[in-house]
């Protein structure tokens, strides 16, 4: 078996290759069947997936059975303005990676996003409900979807949030940096979603992919927080003596509008592979346990 992963030196691609090299997660054991896989880990500099002759070549000619997309524009900002960096990025080179697994008859597991829903309900998010992306990100997130769907039929979806690792930026390292130089933090209270450690994110994804189970899943840590109540826990837990205040989203404006209201229902883990994703404040945790710092 072969396996390739895109955008391999971010939070998921890179725990992605990890487990896959140990054979373990944090969560336990990998599918047998993965064990023994020739695995490749590619990113920007490897291979652009906005060309699409280019990236057709390479899968032809590496012929993995699975193909594990982590690559994407996740600049949520930086998208609002530079749309059609945004829509290249995350639209079409995941139509391109469709297009070329359906080619060698390779599964494809796409990565995507909470920011596809409006964000304006109350209660989580189910994969059957409508996506009505309010921000440049979640359109184009959700484009890369369709494509996904329209030219690949062995394909899942999984849809995340708020996820931090121990590699590249994320919300948890931000708030220890600010917390480590600043003696009070602002931080927005009325914006809710589930946090997600990418160990258990990338161990479900590597249950899901061993399956034939096709479809749309969502997977984000247990339970729902405001970013203000995430980051009291994580300053808490490092022990900083900064204080943590709440604040509105009004008195950061932004380009981006952000769902206010972004919770996961992981309905399809529960369904078919089980879900084993930890509590977020439990994730969170063992995550600060172990984080080494930069």
């Amino acid at each position: 078996m072969k396996i390739l992963i895109t955008g391999s030196n971010g939070q998921l691609g890179t725990e992605l290759g990890k487990i896959l090299r140990n054979g373990i997660s944090e969560l336990g054991p990998i599918p047998r069947q993965l064990l023994e896989a020739e695995l490749r880990c590619i990113d920007v500099e490897d291979l652009d997936i906005t060309a699409g002759e280019e990236v057709c070549r390479y899968i032809q000619d590496f012929a993995p059975d699975l193909i594990l997309n982590c690559a994407a524009y996740t600049n949520v900002d930086a998208c609002e303005s530079n749309r059609d960096d945004a829509f290249k990025v995350n639209a079409l080179g995941p139509r391109n990676l469709a297009v070329c697994a359906e080619r060698i008859g390779a599964k494809l597991v796409h990565l995507s996003t909470d920011y596809v829903f409006s964000g304006d309900g109350t209660t989580p998010y189910r994969e059957y409900d409508l996506p009505s992306p309010r921000s440049v990100y979640g359109a184009s997130k959700l484009a890369g979807e369709q494509y996904v769907r329209d030219f690949s039929i062995r394909w899942f979806i999984i849809r995340t949030s708020w996820l931090y690792g121990y590699a590249g930026r994320n919300f948890v390292k931000t708030i220890l940096k600010y917390s480590r130089e600043r003696s009070e933090l602002n931080v927005v209270d009325d914006q809710r979603g589930n946090p997600t450690n990418a160990a258990d994110l990338a161990h479900h994804v590597l249950k899901i992919a061993a399956t034939e189970e096709y479809g749309v899943y969502h997977c984000t840590g247990g339970g729902e927080c405001s970013w203000y109540e995430f980051a009291r826990r994580i300053v808490g837990l490092s022990g900083a003596s900064a204080e943590v205040k709440p604040c509105s989203t009004d008195e950061y404006p932004s380009s981006t509008r952000r769902p206010p209201y972004s919770s996961l229902d992981n309905m399809m883990l529960r369904l078919t592979v089980g879900d084993e994703m930890r509590n977020w404040e439990d994730a969170l945790q063992y995550f600060m346990q172990h984080f080494k710092g930069e």
